[in-house]
């Protein structure tokens, strides 16, 4: 009895010094013998030096991963891009939309603009825009969705953009292939226009009055506007799918 009385109020005790693990009826095992948030800073910090001394050990790499490190944190807030093209300096500001392995696509009112992270020479929160933390899109799982990730996993992620950015860090010229047979004026050392009909890992194939190919590691800058590009992608979408329809019937 002595036993089970002193079981009880070890119990009670815990539930009063950590009423914040408990789960249902049970409790989760505390993480750390901090309070959880001091843990949450000491966190933050501990990733932040890890970060650094990474960086400073692979220093072709550190400016990749701290442009990732900063972008993924500003995901859907205002940022302040300085990026060159040659001797030109273009500054951008815009929501930040995808997150990259090697580039940001910001959006604007009116223009989507992907710039590679080497062109990168700076980047802020703009003067005066409040400095918030972690604004992440979240995607709400429900049962369905669970079940298909589990059953299914490629096919679920690659029928959804937003999955795809949730699970995978897309490289320029896999998240270009979603963008065929729209316009882009694109800065390679000089102003390009025209539509994007081939993209391959290391080259794009543009086509205006003629067809022309660009480096993809030549490319500091693109932008395209947003409602002619949506209906661009519908038109083509669905001459896509009318010329399958006529080779199935035929």
């Amino acid at each position: 009895m002595e036993r089970i009385k002193d079981n009880l109020n070890n119990n009670e005790k815990y539930e009063n010094q950590h009423p914040e693990l408990k789960k249902e009826d049970r409790f989760t095992s505390p993480a750390s013998s901090l309070p959880l948030y001091e843990l949450k800073m000491l966190q933050e910090y501990i990733h932040g030096e890890n970060l650094q001394n990474l960086g400073s050990h692979l220093p072709h790499y550190k400016k990749q991963m701290m442009l990732l490190k900063f972008f993924k944190y500003k995901k859907n807030q205002l940022v302040e891009v300085f990026s060159r093209n040659g001797d030109e300096v273009i500054q951008t500001v815009g929501k930040v939309n995808i997150v990259g392995r090697n580039f940001v696509m910001l959006k604007t009112l009116f223009t989507r603009i992907w710039i590679p992270y080497h062109a990168i020479h700076s980047a802020k929160t703009p003067f005066g825009i409040p400095d918030l933390p972690g604004g992440h899109q979240h995607v709400i799982y429900d049962e369905e969705l669970r079940r298909k990730l589990l059953t299914n996993f490629g096919d679920t992620v690659s029928s959804k953009e937003i999955l795809k950015q949730q699970f995978f860090e897309e490289s320029l010229d896999t998240n270009l292939k979603t963008w065929q047979g729209t316009r882009f004026a694109i800065y390679a050392d000089k102003l390009m226009k025209g539509k994007v009909v081939k993209v391959l890992s290391e080259k794009i194939y543009i086509k205006s009055k003629k067809k022309q190919e660009i480096s993809i590691n030549k490319i500091n800058y693109m932008k395209q506007g947003r409602f002619i590009s949506f209906f661009q992608r519908f038109f083509s979408n669905s001459l896509k799918k009318k010329n399958g329809k006529m080779v199935r019937d035929y």
